[in-house]
């Protein structure tokens, strides 16, 4: 049975760090693309980082580029989002989703998420003093 699962979310104060972490059952990872997407109330869901497990391109968003690190333990068959210096506007769901590889870009997917395969059911991130 496939199954994604996200953690590592919580409460945290504005300068502060998380590492989600997004765990897979049901399949391997060295097959798929793995995003990270976002979505605030009020906001559309936006692709803040993607992985590529054939090659290991990345992309990330502008709004978290020099803050946000994504990678992959395959051995662990799990995928992390560090997030540092986080904002209150960091603040939302986060879930991972994977879809299998193509030799599309991975920038030019992680704006797709309709494409994506499966999804997690999401963490909570909120960034507050």
């Amino acid at each position: 049975q496939l199954q994604l699962v996200e953690s590592g979310g919580g409460l945290v104060q504005p300068g502060g760090s998380l590492r989600l972490s997004c765990a897979a059952s049901g399949l391997t990872l060295d097959y798929y693309v793995i995003g990270w997407f976002r979505q605030a109330p009020g906001k559309e869901r936006e692709g803040v980082s993607c992985i590529s497990s054939r090659n290991g391109n990345t992309h990330y968003a502008d709004s978290v580029k020099g803050r946000f690190t994504i990678s992959r333990d395959n051995a662990k068959n799990t995928v992390y989002l560090q997030m540092n210096s986080l904002k209150p506007e960091d603040t939302a769901v986060y879930r991972c989703a994977v879809k299998p590889w193509t030799a599309t870009t991975v920038q030019a997917i992680c704006k797709m998420p309709g494409i994506f395969t499966y999804w997690g059911q999401g963490t909570q991130v909120t960034v507050s003093s």
